[in-house]
């Protein structure tokens, strides 16, 4: 069963491979900088891959914005680097939520019990481990990185 998360939230911690096979653990950045967990149902789909492609466009503004964009699904870590190649990412870290299925999208209440992967969702945790954004978009809709970027500006 997925938790309940609001925005006000200590974000959870979590440690997941990426597509390199590398460990991102999420309180390794707590206190340096913001992160945005861009939450996609499954790899090899047309709208999940505009998706993580729009974190790969928007690399340098979030770099300027000191937040770091990493995009999860329930797929494996070699499903995730074939198809991180595919999409020619080359600065976004794309994690494998793999084992236990869907482990981080359940602490975060974006997990689909009767579909088994993640809703499509942006999260963001400021620096202090908070979670200061959270939204759930229909599973049809690309989310906007404008409106990130914008959200990030004025904090």
């Amino acid at each position: 069963m997925s938790a309940k998360v609001k925005v006000g939230d200590r974000a959870k911690d979590f440690t997941l491979l990426d597509q390199h096979g590398k460990k991102f653990q999420l309180s390794r950045l707590r206190g340096k900088k913001r992160v945005l967990l861009s939450f996609h149902p499954l790899a090899w789909t047309g709208l999940c891959a505009k998706q993580m492609k729009s974190l790969e466009r928007y690399k340098e503004r979030f770099d300027s914005l000191k937040t770091v964009a990493v995009g999860l699904s329930i797929d494996s870590m070699p499903c995730k680097a074939a198809w991180a190649k595919s999409l020619k990412l080359k600065d976004t870290r794309i994690l494998a939520d793999f084992w236990p299925h869907g482990e981080t999208a359940r602490k975060y209440g974006v997990f689909n019990e009767q579909k088994g992967f993640s809703e499509r969702a942006n999260i963001i945790i400021d620096e202090k481990g908070r979670i200061v954004f959270y939204k759930v978009y229909p599973i049809k809709q690309l989310p906007s990185v404008s409106e990130i970027v914008t959200f990030l500006k004025r904090l």
